[in-house]
């Protein structure tokens, strides 16, 4: 099958916005098994759009179109495409009525330009979006329409499909996966059975991961397993994916070969983070964590917090920037300080026990280092970076050096915290 993605908006060509949908649409669409050909953004203009959608209608069997769905004057993908496909626009008083009842429940006046949203193309299905007002749009195309390029090569099915989503990432994620992979499913099902699975790695490079695994896959690979690698900042994910009647059997052989080779480094399968396994192992355990944040700014505590039932586990955290708040909340002493400096070992080990005694929490992870682009010494250049762990165990420490720009940094290091905690974890 052939799939097109276009991302509409011209705040994606201006770079205000980052687009996010192309990575997360082709990355969704790869695990169901439908590699996406070729995907493009345009900005909200007319002549855009249309020759956007119409070039791909001229090659793909399914086209997934992004943006434009809202009631502001740059909404205009409803219109253009109904336009480019003669279907008039009527309103539809089921999503008129869902428009309506959104803006109560929130207790806000419904502004008079939303009812827009409810302009529904003939013949169109509906995609119910319960997180926002715009609904999403399925338009089965059953005959070639006019406007298509002249094209021999083509070798487009009919019926084809074009389905609209809405621009909000919240908004279009739960659509996609509670209405658009059903009709997937159903319109394009797959002509053999299609396996992915994905190890997340850490603590081992993009490289060193290929030179390690490859060998030993050579034979799998023979057989119709494909590997991919995709390097992040502090991990890297082992994509495993087979097509056909042996796709389980080839891939849950690959994983049984990668997990001997990488062991404790592998912390989550699939789309799991490092904070979800934490959480989850602190849960299992029934232990509490706090956190003692210098470096990171409270970038630890946001990745805990963002998941799920953390609140029985994480008892709280010290953003402690200063050397006094370091003293006055952590308890760290004026003389460890003046002796080490605030980026060192002696001082990581004060915050993660200070933090530890005064929550009164099993584990306590605590962050000190030199973020830059200054601040960097011959002794401790920029990068340097002291993480400490507090439990039952006593204390423990790790040195690193994280010479990445100052956002990069922050992520790598929240990421190596919780990585030491899980290894701990895993062993305990």
């Amino acid at each position: 099958m052939e799939i097109e993605l276009i991302n509409t908006g011209s705040e994606l060509l201006l770079g205000r916005v980052l687009n996010t949908h192309q990575q997360w649409l082709c990355r969704r669409l790869a695990d169901l098994g439908h590699v996406v050909a070729r995907q493009i953004a345009v900005p909200d203009t007319a002549t855009d759009i249309q020759q956007a959608v119409r070039e791909a209608l001229a090659r793909a069997d399914l086209v997934i179109v992004t943006g434009g769905l809202g009631p502001t004057s740059d909404d205009i993908t409803r219109d253009l495409i109904a336009q480019l496909l003669g279907k008039k626009l009527r309103l539809n008083e089921a999503v008129f009525t869902h428009i309506k009842n959104y803006f109560a429940a929130r207790q806000r006046p419904m502004p008079a330009n939303n009812d827009v949203q409810a302009m529904v193309p003939e013949g169109a299905m509906i995609l119910p979006n319960p997180n926002g007002t715009a609904p999403g749009l399925a338009i089965q195309i059953l005959a070639t329409p006019k406007f298509q390029i002249e094209n021999t090569k083509s070798k487009i099915r009919n019926p084809q499909w074009l389905v609209m989503l809405p621009g909000p990432p919240r908004e279009l994620r739960p659509m996609f996966d509670d209405a658009v992979v059903p009709l997937l499913r159903r319109e394009f099902p797959l002509a053999a059975p299609f396996v992915c699975r994905t190890l997340r790695t850490g603590g081992v490079g993009e490289s060193a991961v290929q030179e390690k695994i490859q060998p030993p896959l050579a034979a799998l690979v023979a057989d119709g397993l494909e590997v991919g690698y995709c390097a992040r900042v502090g991990q890297v994910d082992v994509r495993l994916t087979a097509c056909g009647a042996d796709a389980e059997k080839i891939v849950r052989a690959g994983e049984v070969v990668v997990q001997q080779i990488f062991g404790a480094n592998i912390y989550g399968f699939d789309d799991e983070e490092i904070e979800q396994v934490v959480v989850r192992l602190l849960t299992e355990k029934k232990k509490t964590l706090a956190l003692a944040e210098s470096c990171t700014g409270g970038g630890i505590a946001n990745r805990v917090t963002n998941v799920p039932g953390a609140s029985a586990i994480f008892l709280g955290g010290v953003v402690s920037y200063a050397n006094s708040a370091k003293e006055q909340f952590l308890g760290v002493r004026a003389k460890t300080l003046q002796q080490h400096g605030a980026v060192s070992e002696a001082v990581a080990c004060e915050m993660a026990e200070g933090a530890r005694e005064k929550f009164g929490a099993d584990f306590a992870i605590a962050v000190t280092g030199i973020a830059g682009p200054t601040g960097g010494s011959a002794e401790k250049p920029v990068g340097t970076v002291f993480i400490a762990l507090a439990g039952t165990f006593g204390t423990v420490v790790e040195r690193k050096l994280n010479l990445y720009e100052r956002e990069a940094f922050k992520q790598l290091t929240a990421q190596q915290a919780l990585e030491l905690l899980r290894q701990w974890l895993a062993r305990a």
